[in-house]
């Protein structure tokens, strides 16, 4: 297994790695530079908003982002969070935001969980999923049979895939042993987090995408699904669920390889917000350099 990036240096060059398997997009030139997102607001008619480094860090709220929510919706605009944090249920996952002080309704709120629920069906009818998840994770939200294999291990042999949802309990162990089962009897592996890494209070934690890509990167899963940022299905859920054409919206995030790429991809305008998430206390500049994914705005906070 690779070395877990544990820095936004060594993240970006993880992704820079695996870029092949990211989206295309066309960028700007030059990103305009704006004190926050109230400046460049006229711009768009909707805003998309990551979570993590643009609505909170970890469980605490970004000063004065529900105040900017807020403001944001007095001038009309649609407001959208797109996450990939696939750990909750959709009610917890609203009823989370709702804890810090946001008032997004539940219709305004889509996880790459949601979206991944939307396809399981599809992917495999009838299959019995063996989830990687977090302790006391339930899944009737989901609409099929899902078991945890790490309470459940046998589900590793006899489940029909596998349903990567948190690393909150995984373990070089359990990757190995996912990594065996797959190699016994290869079957499709749904990840609903494609993130490598996450910004959290002390630092960044390691997501279920950094152990996807390793498991291709050694030929072990010939049949992966990506539900979330940067794929093109998330930012579909998302403009619909704005009710606007993708144009008139705006990907608002703090990572260029899921947030700035996703949204570009999908036809949005993007949002860099640099000082809270994974490029907090660096100049954001060489990174956009080196990969050429140059958002239209960049801001220091929402």
């Amino acid at each position: 297994m690779s070395e877990a990036p544990r820095d936004a240096a060594a993240a970006f060059a993880r992704y820079e790695r695996i870029r092949a398997r990211l989206p295309a997009a066309t960028f700007a030139e030059a990103p305009e530079v704006a004190p926050d997102l109230g400046a460049v607001a006229g711009r768009w008619d909707g805003f998309v908003l990551d979570a993590f480094g643009v609505l909170n860090v970890g469980e605490s709220p970004i000063p004065g982002a529900v105040a900017r929510m807020a403001a944001l919706r007095r001038t009309g605009r649609r407001l959208i969070v797109l996450t990939n944090a696939a750990s909750y249920p959709h009610a917890a996952a609203v009823a989370k935001f709702r804890r810090m002080g946001f008032d997004f309704a539940p219709e305004e709120v889509v996880s790459s969980r949601d979206v991944a629920a939307m396809h399981l069906a599809v992917i495999a009818p009838g299959a019995v999923w063996a989830a990687l998840a977090a302790e006391g994770d339930r899944f009737e939200d989901l609409p099929t049979e899902v078991v945890s294999a790490i309470d459940q291990p046998e589900a590793f042999e006899h489940a029909d895939g596998f349903l990567f949802l948190s690393t909150a309990r995984w373990t070089p162990a359990l990757q190995a042993r996912l990594a065996e089962a797959l190699r016994r009897r290869p079957r499709p592996l749904v990840v609903a987090n494609p993130d490598l890494v996450a910004p959290r209070e002390g630092g960044l934690s390691v997501e279920p995408g950094f152990f996807a890509h390793d498991l291709i990167d050694a030929g072990l899963a010939p049949e992966v699904h990506w539900f979330g940022k940067p794929y093109a299905s998330a930012f579909a859920v998302a403009a619909a669920r704005a009710g606007l054409q993708t144009g008139r919206l705006a990907m608002v995030g703090d990572t260029l390889h899921t947030d700035v790429l996703g949204g570009r991809a999908a036809g949005m305008g993007a949002v860099l917000v640099t000082g809270h998430g994974i490029l907090k206390g660096r100049d954001p500049l060489p990174f956009i350099a080196a990969s050429g994914i140059v958002p239209d705005v960049m801001v220091p906070t929402t």
